[in-house]
């Protein structure tokens, strides 16, 4: 049998439909073409500079008889590492995707993204919209059959590049550091400004009188939000201009080292070079602390007051039950009188029992848990303040031996003082940077160095504030005995002046006050 042999199977041609976009592509259609341009900073070569090459693909684009000008996008001094902050370029990748641009023509991948992930996002993205990229250096054309290949070579090679880039700056910083150069963020610093793009910080006038104002209110018992407050009342600008004042930026201000003359450099660092994430820096990287690299608008022992008299209100808000509770200076006896059952501090309360309105004190523990937490009494405040005008009439009482009592502490605190100047540690720190920047241009390892350097710094800060506290020591000393040697009667009336001069704490017991002075005695006041 005879198989028949089957006829030629009859095949017809569809060609390719050249589509750019979503459109078709025929004789009549012009492809809309766009450019983007960027460049990173006012330093590079002429003929790559943001206006170049607006100008350049302008007329490059209008001058192809196929081409309708769809636009030029650009983005002038900013980053490729990421998309986030490239206004023109997220536009331009917004109006692909509405269908109003057919094709993109580029310089190169590096003015593109230099972050592989995210070049190979928007190309695959447009390429799915059949929307080309053209990058010209290159000679890369995204819809080929090369083309991701190419761009993703190329663009691992880009970001290679920003980051040996990123390194290198700041390997740069880290130098301009050791040298005690100091680079500061002059916008928005309240009190400071430069009148010249890398002069040294100048004083403001008027705004340095603010700081001074927010540093003294603080010593002199305020919080910061009555500090912050009182800022506001007076329509006093902060250093963003407006008059509306924060907590946080009254604390900023009186942690900041720059009033005082110094500079802490690299605060913080880049975690990712490529999106620019920037961490407080908690000893993974050097910093470098700089002294007297410009003019204090707060003397160094104000700054080191107010820094202990931030970590005592830290201290007696911790050991408060009540947590969330702020700290309030408002009364000479907050902090002051203590629970002699729980140790606990007391905390001054209005009091309505039962139609009889006055005002008392009672432990934190019982106000928060009730009797079970803590049964001590309540003590009327009269009776503190009793206390306390009793106390100093035993004292004036006895002047000569109170005198002798405060001459014997404050001498007993000046034989404490350390055996080596500042002066002398300073002589040693040159010398230790000195071998720090030696050992740093040669790549050597420093750390041992840089262990030894905050030794002495942290040594130096402590000599410092033991001179601060011991001035003040003496100051307070002689405020004292020149009151009691100006009295030639007793006290009849209660002030907060009395209990900041004489006494260290209360201690409320059931039957009992213990009044604590502050040159190590204590009187006790029946209840």
């Amino acid at each position: 049998m005879t198989v028949p042999r089957p006829t030629s199977p009859n095949v017809t041609v569809i060609p390719v439909r050249k589509t750019f976009g979503n459109r078709e592509l025929t004789q009549e259609t012009k492809i809309r073409v766009a450019a983007y341009c960027r460049v990173s900073t006012d330093r590079e070569e002429q003929e790559s500079s943001y206006e170049v090459q607006v100008q350049h693909y302008t007329d490059f684009i209008k001058g192809n008889p196929k081409w309708e000008y769809a636009g030029i996008y650009a983005d002038d001094g900013l980053s490729a590492t990421n998309t986030k902050k490239r206004e023109a370029f997220n536009r331009m990748i917004d109006d692909c995707m509405d269908g109003k641009i057919d094709m993109i023509i580029t310089k190169s991948i590096s003015r593109f993204a230099r972050n592989t992930i995210d070049c190979l996002k928007y190309v695959r993205q447009l390429k799915e919209k059949h929307i080309p990229i053209v990058f010209e250096k290159e000679n890369i054309n995204t819809m080929e059959s090369r083309g991701e290949i190419m761009i993703t070579i190329m663009a691992s090679l880009a970001q290679q590049e920003s980051e040996s880039l990123s390194k290198n700056v700041s390997l740069g910083v880290q130098f301009r550091y050791q040298n005690g150069q100091v680079m500061v963020n002059h916008n928005r610093f309240l009190g400071y400004t430069r009148l010249e793009k890398n002069g040294p910080l100048v004083i403001v006038p008027d705004q340095a009188e603010t700081v001074r104002r927010i540093y003294r209110e603080y010593l002199e018992g305020k919080s910061t939000r009555k500090i912050a407050q009182g800022l506001e009342r007076d329509g006093i600008r902060n250093g963003a201009g407006r008059t509306k004042w924060h907590d946080t930026n009254i604390a900023q201000i009186l942690s900041n080292e720059k009033y005082m003359g110094d500079a802490l450099l690299q605060k913080t660092y880049t975690l990712d070079p490529l999106e620019k994430l920037r961490k407080k820096n908690n000893g993974e990287v050097t910093q470098y602390y700089v002294e007297n690299c410009h003019e204090p608008i707060i003397s160094r022992e104000i700054f080191t007051r107010v820094q202990q008299e931030k970590a005592r209100r830290a201290a007696m808000a911790a050991s408060s039950v009540e947590r969330r509770k702020q700290y309030s200076s408002k009364y000479a006896l907050s902090g002051i009188v203590v629970c002699g059952q729980c140790g606990q501090n007391y905390r001054r309360i209005k009091w309505n029992n039962r139609g009889c309105r006055s005002v008392v004190w009672r432990c934190e523990h019982r106000l928060n848990d009730g009797q079970d937490g803590c049964s001590s009494r309540t003590v009327n405040e009269d009776d503190l303040k009793n206390a306390v005008v009793y106390t100093v009439n035993r004292l004036l009482l006895d002047k000569d031996a109170v005198m002798n009592a405060f001459r014997t502490s404050l001498a007993e605190c000046l034989s404490t003082q350390s055996d080596i100047s500042v002066s002398e540690i300073d002589l040693q720190l040159e010398q230790l940077q000195k071998e720090l920047i030696s050992k740093a241009l040669s790549n050597e390892d420093f750390a041992e160095l840089n262990s030894q350097i905050l030794d002495l710094k942290e040594r130096k800060q402590k000599i410092l504030s033991d001179g601060v506290r011991l001035k003040q020591l003496k100051e307070r000393t002689n405020k004292i005995m020149g009151f009691i040697e100006s009295r030639s009667d007793l006290i009849t009336e209660y002030s907060d002046t009395l209990v900041r001069y004489f006494v260290e704490k209360i201690h409320v017991y059931e039957d009992r006050l213990s009044v604590e002075l502050k040159i190590g005695d204590s009187v006790d006041i029946v209840l």
